[in-house]
C-alpha cells in the first residue's frame, strides 16, 4: 500500500509540473497532504529518472533539448525478476549489505515495503538512492578509499568499519560463475566482498546466467561462503544441479 501511495503521489506531481511548468515544495506538500521532508524525497526520486530538475524550493520540467535516451534507460526486466526474488529473502528490521553493482541496485525500490532496515553499503549511488526511500532504512557506510573502476569503496579502513557490525545478509554480484570454484570478478580489489561475506550470516548472489563460464582469473567468493545464487531461468538445470551439489541454493527468478 505505501509503495503503491508513494508511485501515485509522483504521479501527480509530475502532472502537476506538466499543467504549471513549476511547483514548490511547500505548494505540494499542502496539496498532497504530506510532509516537505516527503516532497523532497519525491523530487530527488524523480529526478533521478529524468523527470524533472530540482530548483531551490522546488522543481522545473527537464529542457526538452537535454532529454537523452540514456535518461530513459530502465533496468531490465531480468534484474527486476533478481531483485524482487531478493527482497523475498528479507525480513523486516533485518540487517543487510548492499555491495555496489548495477544488479544489487535494482534491489533498492524493492525495499520500500520492508519496515526498520539497517543496510550498510560501499557505493554513494546506492547510498543516496536509500536515503531517498520513504520508509528512511538506517543507513550506514563502509567509508575507505574510492575505486573509481568499480564506483565504491574498498580498502582496509572499509574491511575494519565492516568487521565492527555483523549483518544477517549480503546481497553482491558478480562478474563471472565458475560452475568448479564460485563467482569470480575483473577488479583486483576483491578481498572487501570476502570480509562482507565474513560478516554476514546468509550471502545472497545476484547474477543473470549468462555470466556462467566467463573466463575470468580472480575467484570472489568460493561456492563454500555463497548461501544463495539468484539468477534467471535460463540457467540450464544441468548448471543448476552442479551448483546445488555446492550447499548453494539456487532461486531462478522469471521475468
Amino acid at each position: 500500500m505505501q509503495k503503491r501511495n508513494t508511485q501515485q503521489r509522483r504521479r501527480h506531481i509530475v502532472d502537476l509540473l506538466t499543467e504549471h511548468g513549476e511547483v514548490s515544495v511547500d505548494q505540494l506538500a499542502q496539496r498532497l497532504a504530506t510532509s516537505e521532508v516527503t516532497i523532497r524525497k519525491d523530487l530527488a526520486a524523480l529526478e533521478s529518472n529524468g523527470l524533472l530538475l530540482r530548483r531551490f524550493g522546488g522543481a522545473v520540467p527537464v529542457p526538452q533539448e537535454i532529454i537523452s535516451p540514456a535518461i530513459e534507460e530502465k533496468v531490465s526486466k531480468r534484474k527486476q525478476a533478481l531483485a524482487q526474488a531478493a527482497a523475498s529473502l528479507i525480513r523486516d528490521h533485518n540487517r543487510i549489505i548492499i555491495d555496489s553493482g548495477s544488479t544489487t541496485s535494482a534491489l533498492l525500490p524493492e525495499l520500500i515495503a520492508k519496515n526498520g532496515l539497517v543496510v550498510m553499503t560501499n557505493s554513494l549511488s546506492i547510498a543516496d538512492a536509500i536515503h531517498e526511500l520513504e520508509n528512511e532504512p538506517t543507513l550506514l557506510m563502509t567509508g575507505g578509499t574510492w575505486d573509481p573502476r568499480s564506483e565504491s569503496f574498498q580498502g582496509k579502513l572499509a574491511e575494519q568499519v565492516l568487521r565492527a557490525y555483523d549483518f544477517d545478509q549480503l546481497f553482491i554480484g558478480c562478474d563471472g560463475i565458475d560452475l568448479a570454484s564460485g563467482t569470480t570478478t575483473y577488479n583486483e580489489l576483491y578481498s572487501l566482498s570476502q570480509v562482507m561475506a565474513e560478516v554476514a550470516r546468509e550471502v545472497v548472489v545476484m547474477a543473470e546466467s549468462d555470466k556462467v563460464g566467463r573466463k575470468i582469473h580472480n575467484l570472489e567468493l568460493p561456492w563454500s561462503a555463497i548461501s544463495v545464487l539468484i539468477t534467471d531461468t535460463a540457467l540450464s538445470d544441468e548448471a543448476t544441479r552442479i551448483i546445488e551439489q555446492q550447499g548453494v541454493r539456487v532461486i531462478r527468478a522469471a521475468e
